[in-house]
């Protein structure tokens, strides 16, 4: 082996390490804050649900959409939140991710009095930090799947956000393999953005949730 190809696989090693020391460490520190039944998670007054789409690219129906609306129902019907504020992306006229939660909420038997929209969640960063920001809640339960909790329980703690999380229903199978793979870029990401203090994307006026 040359030299050139030593080092080359001595970087290798160190990126990988580096992704599986950030992924337990993001693992570990919000074990205490999981839950994964409604009878046993705080109540809080608002539950971010995190935006994802409804339809794969294919066509078919989003699992991770499909649990994350059961969960957001059954934490409201269980009175564990009074407010869904809902978080995703609308970045062109053609995608609503907000939008699209809310009218299936609404046909679950979620009053619309009790939904909430944030249009700029582009990213779990953005969701998180204009929960507080924006909406002005200081402690929120985040719903998710696991994998994605984990990330925003991090962001949370690090912008003095005092959160729990509702894990929804994961997704087995070879998309959801892909998906778990891409979460160890997705939590180096948000090292990075931590460390170097990345902002949301937009600010703007506060919205009171009553």
């Amino acid at each position: 082996m040359t030299k050139k190809l030593k080092w080359l696989a001595l970087l290798a090693l160190l990126i990988v390490t580096a992704l599986l020391l950030t992924n337990y460490w993001i693992s570990y520190q919000a074990k205490d804050k999981l839950y994964s039944t409604v009878d046993t998670i705080p109540k809080n007054k608002v539950g971010l649900l995190l935006g994802t789409s409804k339809f794969l690219s294919n066509g078919n129906i989003n699992l991770y959409y499909t649990y994350r609306i059961n969960a957001a129902v059954a934490l409201f019907n269980a009175n564990k939140i009074d407010f869904i504020l809902i978080s995703g992306d609308n970045g062109s006229k053609s995608y609503d991710e907000p939008t699209t939660f809310k009218e299936d909420l609404i046909a679950r038997g979620i009053p619309e009095d009790r939904i909430v929209l944030d249009y700029a969640g582009f990213r779990t960063l953005d969701s998180v930090v204009r929960a507080k920001a924006i909406f002005g809640q200081e402690s929120i339960t985040i719903i998710s799947q696991q994998f994605h909790n984990e990330r925003a329980l991090y962001l949370a703690s690090h912008n003095a956000i005092n959160a729990v999380a509702f894990n929804a229903k994961d997704v087995s199978g070879r998309y959801g393999l892909k998906v778990q793979l891409r979460e160890y870029l997705a939590r180096a990401k948000a090292s990075s953005d931590i460390l170097f203090n990345v902002e949301p994307k937009f600010f703007g006026d506060p919205i009171e949730i009553k």
